[in-house]
Formats: structure tokens, C-alpha cells, sequence
């Protein structure tokens, strides 16, 4: 008898959605590069750091057992709930991968505006890009967009780019440091 392997799934809007298999070395390097300084600089914090291990459960859709699993999160209002997280994260991170692009890019961004999570991410690993979004007014603006370029001798070199995260402005990374592969 073969065993199955477990699958990650995300059911949005009553439709289950195959995760698996993982996206791949380049994706989970730069998750876990972004992951690290945030975990660094989340110790001794009510705030936790979780990457891709958090079922986030939106919570406009209170009548559906819909969740979605952000690559990257930061929550400071888990509750009392230990299973399954119902709140708003602050801060989350999708990591684009050619079979979930177009979902984090399009449902994923709309359901976290509608919940209110204040700073959203969009990586894209293999053209080395980063696009950050706040939210102003309910509605998701692009503030902050790079395309990471490690060539000291180019015009564009921009590894060693400084980036704060607005709702926690103590952790600071470099383009450098989050594209490291």
C-alpha cells in the first residue's frame, strides 16, 4: 500500500485549493531569509512569526470554515483560541510561484484588505522583485516597488536598500538580505 503524502490546502470561498507540491529551493530560501530577521526581531514580543504554517481563517466569513495559509505572517492577537487563527495579522508576505501567482496577486490581496492587514508583500523570486502595499483607507496602495540588483557596477545596484516594515518600524532588512539565495 503506498502512503500518501500530506497536502496543504486553502479553501477560498467554499473551493479547496491543492498547495502541493511546494513551490520550490529559491522560494523557501527567500521565505526563510525574510522569515529569520523577522523572528530575530519579534523575541521577548507578544507579536509571533509564522511562515506557512498558520491557518488564517478571515474573519468577514464568519458563516464558512474558509482559510487561507500566508507564506509569511505576523500575529499580535491570537486569542484564546490555541488551533486555528481568527484574528488580522498585521504584516503578511505571499511568495509568488507560478501556480499561485495570480491567486496572491488577485483573491489572497482582496481578502486580506478586506480583513485589515495593514502591510502586504508580494515576492517574486525569480525576477528578484518586491512590492509593498499599505493599506490607506480600506484600499491597498503600491508604496514601495524594487527589482533587487546586486551589480555594483550597474546604475540600478540596490542590495544594500534599507526596508522597514511600517507597522513595526524596528525591523529593518536589506534587499540584499531578503534575496540572499
Amino acid at each position: 500500500m503506498e502512503l500518501l503524502e500530506p497536502r496543504k490546502q486553502e479553501v477560498i470561498y467554499g473551493v479547496v485549493y491543492d498547495m502541493s507540491p511546494s513551490p520550490g529551493r529559491k522560494h523557501a530560501l527567500i521565505d526563510g531569509n525574510i522569515f529569520n530577521k523577522l523572528k530575530n526581531s519579534f523575541k521577548d514580543s507578544r507579536c509571533e512569526v509564522f511562515m506557512e504554517q498558520l491557518d488564517f481563517y478571515f474573519h468577514y466569513q464568519e458563516d464558512r470554515n474558509d482559510y487561507i495559509i500566508p507564506d509569511i505572517a505576523i500575529v499580535c492577537d491570537w486569542g484564546k483560541n490555541d488551533k486555528h487563527y481568527h484574528g488580522t495579522p498585521r504584516f503578511v508576505v505571499e511568495t509568488l510561484s507560478p501556480s499561485t501567482g495570480h491567486k496572491d496577486k488577485t483573491v489572497k490581496r482582496e481578502i486580506y484588505q478586506k480583513c485589515g492587514v495593514e502591510e502586504y508583500w508580494l515576492v517574486e523570486p525569480f525576477g528578484c522583485s518586491l512590492e509593498i502595499y499599505y493599506l490607506k483607507g480600506g484600499v491597498y496602495v503600491l508604496e514601495q516597488s524594487y527589482i533587487y540588483d546586486d551589480d555594483q557596477e550597474e546604475e540600478t545596484y540596490n542590495a544594500n536598500t534599507k526596508i522597514n516594515l511600517r507597522c513595526f518600524p524596528h525591523v529593518e532588512m536589506t534587499l540584499a538580505e531578503i534575496f540572499e539565495v
